[in-house]
């Protein structure tokens, strides 16, 4: 079973040449966090996530999360509420949190790259601090100040624990057909109904879990502007803070899932349990999206985190398995040296690298975005929403396919859970599915930050593309082709949605996906080219660390070579339009016997 290593050298290449650090250290309030400090912490989060996360990671799959038959409520595996202490004991929980409510005021970014060490380390135990962080955002955003003052410190420094609660049975991703109910009473709500899919909804890592629940009043219009949003904890707080009865709620039972054994997914059952309205009545949905919005690039790490895991995984099986002959050597040799698995190695290292550049980049937006003045706040803040759902889709879905490629590396190995590649492969799967899934957040890129704002975001993004490219043609000749044809594809794609989604209904949903998917890899070109150029920089300079600039070089040639391409791929689907996707009657999908 492999070792985790944090990749930080990696990521502190990101974070100072491609975001670059220095922009986000010069904005407002984020003075103290120095180049200096970000390094520091990068170190301190890889021992707690290599030493102390990481091993419960296979322990915790194998065991999984129970509901306990003896005390209502759900047992997390051995281990992980001991790495929670540590974690907490650490200050991680409330690193990019407001110092009002005992936060560390840190870039919303640092505490990204760092959660892409937790969940490297463990996908199913990183998640209850992933959807706490969410939390805190949403009631800091649009509760009362009481509720702030009462609910906020302990979620901050991790004693309490926070989820969201959308869905039901009968909705699904379409919450207009949600049906929990809030009845009015005093100075509170009685709610009432099922939740389903509701990641830590019960656990004994901390002292009482606060619960966002989507809920509606009973004068309330229908579909999605009838939605409330209600805060709802598992133990009632007294106005002095203090722990009391129990609240009516419970889990009721947790699903049985392909991957992430260890991270309980519960039905929770609302009789009448006291909650707080947040922000205004029937607008809950948008209170969400507050937090929402941050979850999607949160998952959107996670494929890249089980992928950096799955790598790190099969490189060692790759260095270590003695297979096969090969000219020029006297016995057999381990299968890093033939060719095929060095190409598998190098499409999940090329992904990667481009995977962690283009994440980091967006999430600087979400700082950048809360600084300056309004015309650079809603510049940034476009630039955010746009690269949202393709951090969250494209990174995702390629994560998965790495995690598979991973498995194949091993062989018939990989297919034996002991290796733990089959692990790795189950766990990257719901990526692609909660939080929104790909073709949710396909129809939202093409929708909401393309279509509806004319282009500009993606034209504005584009610009910068073109702008790299004399960059390229004279210091990376060799790649300056291959660079241009990715970015003229885009454009391409682009022009035909807008020439096109007007005149067919059908059109933007049919290929939004593959736009999605041409978007994040000329995306990771971008990003992978600029990182070329800086370390070629550094070469010249006689910099330190000579073998991994040059290994950044050899990578990015790589992608431009063999991953750029298929955004040809994507483009040709795109331009066919809808025709054959919507081709077929309902009827004709069916299996048709022989007569």
């Amino acid at each position: 079973m492999t070792v985790y290593r944090a990749p930080t050298r990696d990521m502190w290449f990101v974070l100072e040449e491609l975001v670059p650090w220095r922009e986000i250290n010069a904005l407002p309030g984020y003075e103290e966090a120095t180049p200096d400090l970000v390094r520091a912490a990068l170190k301190e989060a890889a021992v707690l996530a290599e030493e102390v996360i990481a091993p419960t990671n296979v322990p915790g799959d194998h065991e999984g999360a129970r509901l306990d038959p003896d005390s209502p409520g759900v047992r997390v595996p051995a281990g992980f509420k001991e790495a929670f202490e540590q974690f907490r004991a650490g200050g991680w929980t409330g690193l990019g949190d407001n110092p009002d409510f005992g936060g560390q005021g840190l870039p919303e970014l640092l505490a990204a790259a760092v959660s892409e060490l937790w969940q490297s380390a463990n996908l199913a135990w990183s998640n209850c601090s992933e959807l706490s962080h969410g939390a805190v955002r949403a009631i800091e955003a649009h509760a009362s100040d009481a509720l702030k003052t009462t609910y906020l410190p302990r979620l901050v420094d991790g004693s309490w624990t926070g989820t969201m609660n959308l869905t039901e049975p009968q909705a699904g991703s379409d919450l207009a057909l949600i049906r929990c109910t809030a009845i009015p009473k005093g100075d509170h709500h009685l709610v009432s109904g099922q939740k389903i899919f509701i990641t830590y909804g019960d656990h004994d890592m901390a002292d009482n879990i606060v619960h966002l629940v989507l809920a509606r009043l009973p004068d309330a219009p229908p579909g999605v502007r009838g939605i409330s949003l209600f805060l709802v904890p598992k133990i009632l707080v007294g106005t002095d803070g203090s722990l009391g009865p129990p609240n009516r709620v419970t889990p009721v039972s947790i699903e049985h899932k392909l991957g992430i054994h260890g991270s309980p997914t519960c039905v929770m059952q609302y009789d009448g349990a006291v909650g707080y309205l947040v922000g205004e009545e029937h607008q809950g949905l948008a209170c969400m999206f507050t937090m929402m919005n941050r979850a999607r690039i949160g998952v959107g790490l996670q494929g890249l985190s089980v992928a950096e895991r799955a790598y790190q995984n099969a490189l060692q099986y790759a260095q270590e398995r003695v297979q096969g002959n090969l000219p020029g050597h006297d016995q057999s040799v381990t299968i890093i040296h033939h060719p095929d698995v060095r190409r598998m190695l190098m499409e999940m290292k090329a992904q990667i690298e481009a995977m962690r550049a283009v994440a980091y980049i967006g999430a600087s937006y979400l700082d950048r975005a809360a600084c300056g003045d309004a015309t650079e706040r809603s510049r940034h803040g476009a630039r955010a929403d746009l690269l949202t759902p393709i951090i969250k889709g494209w990174i995702t879905e390629t994560g998965q396919q790495i995690a598979s490629l991973a498995l194949q590396v091993f062989g018939g190995t990989g297919f034996v859970e002991e290796t733990g590649a089959a692990q790795h492969y189950r766990d990257a799967r719901i990526t692609t599915i909660y939080e929104g899934t790909t073709g949710i957040q396909a129809s939202d890129l093409v929708g909401r930050k393309m279509l509806r704002d004319g282009g500009v975001a993606i034209r504005a993004l584009i610009g910068e593309m073109r702008d790299l490219e004399k960059d390229v043609e004279s210091r990376l000749p060799d790649q300056a082709a291959a660079y241009r044809t990715g970015v003229d594809r885009l454009e391409s794609g682009v022009d035909w949605l807008f020439a096109n989604a007007g005149n067919d209904l059908a059109a933007a949903g049919a290929v939004a996906v593959n736009m999605l998917m041409l978007c994040g890899i000329v995306a990771g070109a971008q990003a992978m080219t600029r990182g070329a150029l800086a370390a070629s920089a550094r070469l010249e300079a006689a910099d330190h660390d000579a073998s991994f600039f040059a290994a950044k070089i050899v990578t990015a040639r790589f992608y431009n070579a063999h991953i750029l391409p298929r955004a040809g791929a994507c483009l040709e689907a795109i331009e066919a339009g809808s025709d054959a996707v919507m081709g077929l009657t309902e009827r004709q999908f069916e299996p048709v016997p022989l007569r």
